[in-house]
């Protein structure tokens, strides 16, 4: 499966926001790449820059590619409600994000490796997926063989998020799916009105 492997540091700062979370990189050179640093002279951006812009961010805050994501749009444009925050819930319903959301992996890139692992379990049966769907009343769990692994055990041991669609029960180290979330409980700074209008056109 094709996905983005290049520097993350350089992608967060084309955008100025820490989309792959904390970074040093971006702290200490808080403008765009390239050559000629921030004294480079950059134009007044067109609309269509700022909104292809939005949805470059989106992608790959998400870790999702062009045809993919594309789709997901049509899919959003097509359900009842605001097509923007119906492609962000569509978004933070993949099965990689949720992980990541459970705290079960530190990042995205993480939780993707550990569901195409074969790590991940939804409603007692692995999955292996990252793209799969998530709905309310899924449970997503480590699998038992995998509970042991020292990269799960730390990423849940530092995890200090909680978000308010999703249960977990450490204990049996698995969560569940309690509503689709709003655009209030999801925290990513994405403009997702930029998005529509791009393929609006």
């Amino acid at each position: 499966m094709a996905r983005y492997t290049g520097p993350k540091s350089k992608i967060a700062r084309r955008f100025k926001d820490p989309i792959f979370g904390p970074d040093k990189a971006l702290e200490r050179r808080q403008y765009g790449p390239g050559q000629h640093g921030p004294n480079k002279r950059r134009g007044k951006q067109s609309e269509y820059s700022i909104q292809l812009g939005e949805k470059q961010k989106a992608k790959y805050t998400y870790g999702i590619l062009e045809r993919q994501f594309s789709n997901m749009f049509d899919k959003a444009s097509r359900m009842k409600g605001v097509t923007g925050e119906n492609l962000l819930q569509l978004c933070e319903a993949r099965l990689d994000n949720t992980v990541f959301r459970m705290g079960i992996a530190p990042t995205r890139r993480a939780a993707r490796q550990f569901v195409g692992h074969k790590h991940i379990t939804v409603n007692g049966e692995v999955v292996n997926i990252p793209s799969y769907s998530v709905k309310v009343g899924d449970v997503i769990g480590v699998r038992e063989k995998s509970k042991s692994l020292e990269a799960i055990s730390n990423s849940l041991a530092s995890s200090s998020n909680s978000f308010d669609w999703l249960e977990w029960n450490p204990s049996q180290m698995e969560g569940k799916v309690v509503a689709v979330p709003s655009r209030e409980m999801i925290p990513e700074n994405i403009k997702e009105q930029l998005i529509v209008e791009l393929y609006s056109k």
